[in-house]
């Protein structure tokens, strides 16, 4: 059984990654024009979820080289925080 603090470390660290998925699949809609980006809930969803993964992606995109428009970013951090719950659960457990 896990220690509590754990758990909810390692809950955490999921649901940012959904958050930065939804990030994700929302701005590939919107890019490739399914998603109308003028629309109120979109533009509202969109906001919260970039002011949500954006302190976490920004020094990550300072140090990735320039990949002709490519962001690959976000799988880094998603790789990242992968390795830390992991790490988290085996150093604790």
């Amino acid at each position: 059984m896990l220690n509590p603090f754990v758990e909810l470390i390692s809950k955490i660290i999921y649901l940012y990654n959904c958050a930065l998925v939804a990030w994700l699949v929302l701005s590939f809609l919107i890019s490739f024009g399914i998603v109308n980006r003028h629309q109120s809930l979109v533009q509202r969803i969109n906001f919260a979820l970039f002011r949500l993964t954006d302190p976490l992606l920004r020094p990550i995109r300072k140090y990735m080289p320039d990949l002709g428009g490519i962001d690959i970013s976000p799988i880094v951090l998603i790789l990242l925080l992968e390795f830390l719950d992991r790490e988290i659960i085996y150093l604790f457990v």
